[in-house]
């Protein structure tokens, strides 16, 4: 099914493909000449172009001659990680390939192979991990042309990471096992200290998962870093086990193995889409959320194909392809296309989220965490 949605999404982008990648008149000149849509990737003669506003006016940048191979460390789900490599590689011609891993794992796994970088792209997952690498010099400072469409408060102002998406927290309840439980849908962080919800909680672990380091830096965010261990540690009593994946309590919850997953909202909208009894909420003393982020891999083999990959995630057709493989997060492109499904920050309270103090404090907390909750070798996959 995965493999038939990301077929499906690209044979629908075919005659776009083809057409806006058609070598004009001139074909030799394209560099400089005008173009239409800011982020737009197109080759033409073994060059790759993209077009970024340039003095004021939108024109084609310098050509690349792409080849070769890219490895993407992806951090959101499979279906849009593959619907991403897809496409790059169907508009460039660069043989491209993802592995999926969570933010602490793709963090672990960078400083690992520091010295011979496995992965040339970080793609997708929540930005505070990308500062967690930019503080180790994991990643470097890349400015593409397609990022001055992006607003300001999506983007490292030093050119380290790029939004890409957005994400609210919240809630993804199994409505049938609450009703069994007596216990309403939860609206609060209070709620899910019921007793009633002994074992019935699922989150990841904050060390391998961004979303769950979401969760965690939101209580510290809106109690302080003692109320908020304090917090989670009283809400360690209700949970049934941590994963490492922050998507993994959708389908725990899904399959009624628990009755409430902490998770990002748009992953629960996914999950009852696919037939599961679940209902998202928010807490009403506030939510946190994430900007799932691109950047550049230091010591990239690619370099130029890395960067084309960065510069098209930003475009608005690469951002148009998480909606056909159902991602619906919120898109950092403005001409990007808007759905129903994604969520409307303006209708939450939303706590005041520091990604730069969240990353600088990442490595202490998540140690706190194990140390005073659980160590992270009970960890499940």
């Amino acid at each position: 099914m995965k493999k038939f949605l990301i077929g499906a999404v690209i044979s629908a982008l075919g005659f776009s493909l083809v057409t806006v990648g058609a070598a004009p008149a001139n074909a030799a000149g394209s560099t400089g000449q005008s173009c239409a849509q800011e982020g737009l990737v197109r080759k033409i003669s073994g060059l790759t172009y993209t077009c970024a506003r340039t003095d004021g006016a939108l024109k084609w940048g310098e050509g690349r001659k792409l080849s070769g191979s890219l490895t993407v460390v992806c951090g959101a789900t499979e279906a849009w990680c593959g619907a991403m490599t897809s496409a790059f590689e169907k508009r460039t011609g660069v043989k491209t390939s993802f592995v999926r891993l969570s933010s602490g794992e793709t963090t672990a796994r960078l400083e690992a192979f520091k010295s011979n970088p496995e992965f040339g792209v970080w793609h997708g997952g929540p930005v505070d991990g990308f500062g967690v690498a930019r503080i180790k010099g994991l990643i470097e400072s890349y400015a593409s042309p397609s990022r001055n469409m992006i607003p300001k408060n999506y983007k490292d102002g030093d050119g380290y990471w790029t939004g890409v998406y957005v994400g609210a927290l919240g809630f993804c309840s199994n409505t049938d096992v609450l009703k069994k439980l007596g216990v309403s849908v939860p609206t609060s962080w209070a709620a899910l200290l019921d007793s009633k919800l002994k074992g019935q909680v699922s989150t990841a672990h904050p060390a391998t998962s961004g979303t769950a380091f979401t969760s965690l830096w939101t209580n510290v965010t809106r109690l302080g870093e003692k109320d908020a261990l304090a917090y989670h540690s009283a809400l360690h009593k209700n949970v049934l086990y941590y994963t490492k994946s922050g998507v993994g309590p959708v389908a725990i919850v899904g399959r009624g193995e628990a009755a409430v997953g902490l998770v990002f909202s748009h992953d629960c909208v996914f999950g009852a889409e696919q037939g599961y009894p679940l209902k998202v909420s928010f807490p009403s003393e506030g939510t946190g959320y994430e900007i799932g982020g691109v950047a550049l891999i230091k010591g990239s083999k690619n370099p130029d194909a890395a960067k084309a990959y960065v510069d098209f995630t930003l475009s608005t057709e690469a951002q148009n392809l998480g909606v056909g493989v159902g991602a619906y997060q919120i898109l950092t492109n403005p001409y990007a296309r808007k759905d129903s499904r994604m969520v409307k920050l303006s209708k939450l309270k939303i706590v005041d989220y520091d990604f730069d103090k969240a990353a600088a404090a990442k490595t202490a907390l998540t140690a706190k965490f194990d140390a005073d909750i659980i160590n992270r070798s009970q960890v499940k996959s």
